[in-house]
């Protein structure tokens, strides 16, 4: 069932943009929250809420524009490479601390160090920028200087067979002995070091890979916009992330995915026709899975899947 989704979703990636053009920006920003959510949705499986993970997502975004800026690296995968990497770095750096919490305590502890890091952003002017940002030249490709709308479509295939491909990885990872622990970490963790199974090397382990797909989803974002900010460390970016998440559900890998692609298209479409409510009309979608959908709109597809199935 989740391969016949992840289809669905592809053909409607591939598709989709090409009727309406202008909607090829709008799915690169959904493949850059679903990256990033993705990785918030793993951490959920632990019963760990991260209202911090925008922290990576902007280190991802600022990895790029500091190696277009400063470095002078304009090659579209190695800057890829470096917001993974630095990302994952950082990941591990704090994941050491916060995976001795759980809780309210994991969730709050999360915050404080991305609220660190979106001051630091927005007051080391020579450095960031402040809150003026920094503007992100368009990458070459393997050695070829694309046009903008040429590199757009680009960025958008490109990120949507990486995402597939982390899909892949994602769920073999879930199936695994490793990822099959964090489920276990929320309902029983003290079964699990019984039978010998080091609790903070697993959650380590999907801290450190959560912020790295959390790094790439902001290395894409500034690829896309072109242009970077603080905001992308606030709390409210967290906010969003853990929002697509849930109203994806984190029953399975392309969940996230769903959440955002539900998100960005309501948003895009709310400015043009209703501008002053798209944030009502995500509350009240949040407020149905929380009430009637409790495995998100990945769930409501795999439940109608399974109903087509049996008849």
């Amino acid at each position: 069932m989740q391969l016949l989704i992840i289809g669905l979703l592809v053909a409607a990636f591939a598709t989709i943009p090409v009727a309406f053009p202008w909607l090829a920006f709008v799915f690169t920003l959904v493949l850059a929250k679903g990256f990033a959510a993705l990785g918030v949705a793993i951490l959920l499986r632990a019963g760990l809420i991260s209202i911090g993970h925008a922290l990576f997502y902007a280190i991802g975004a600022y990895t790029v524009g500091f190696l277009s800026q400063g470095a002078g690296v304009d090659l579209l995968i190695p800057q890829l490479l470096a917001a993974a990497a630095i990302s994952g770095v950082a990941g591990l750096l704090v994941g050491l601390f916060m995976v001795r919490y759980r809780g309210i305590f994991f969730a709050m502890l999360n915050l404080a160090v991305s609220m660190v890091g979106y001051t630091l952003l927005s007051k080391l002017y020579n450095v960031t920028g402040g809150t003026d940002g920094l503007a992100i030249a368009t990458p070459s490709v393997l050695g070829m200087t694309l046009s903008r709308e040429a590199f757009e479509h680009l960025l958008l295939y490109g990120g949507l067979g990486l995402a597939v491909v982390v899909c892949i990885v994602a769920h073999r990872y879930l199936k695994s002995p490793m990822g099959e622990a964090l489920s276990a970490v929320e309902t029983n963790e003290i079964r699990l070091e019984y039978l010998g199974i080091a609790v903070p090397r697993v959650l380590l382990f999907a801290y450190v890979g959560s912020a790295i797909l959390a790094g790439i989803g902001g290395a894409i974002h500034a690829l896309a916009v072109g242009h970077i900010t603080p905001d992308l460390a606030y709390w409210t970016t967290s906010g969003q992330l853990v929002l697509v998440a849930v109203l994806g559900g984190i029953g399975g890998v392309v969940g996230p995915f769903i959440g955002a692609t539900f998100m960005e298209s309501v948003r895009s479409f709310a400015a043009i026709y209703a501008p002053d409510v798209w944030n009502i009309i995500i509350g009240a979608g949040l407020l149905i899975v929380i009430f009637f959908l409790p495995r998100g709109l990945y769930g409501l597809i795999e439940r109608i899947g399974g109903r087509r199935d049996g008849q």
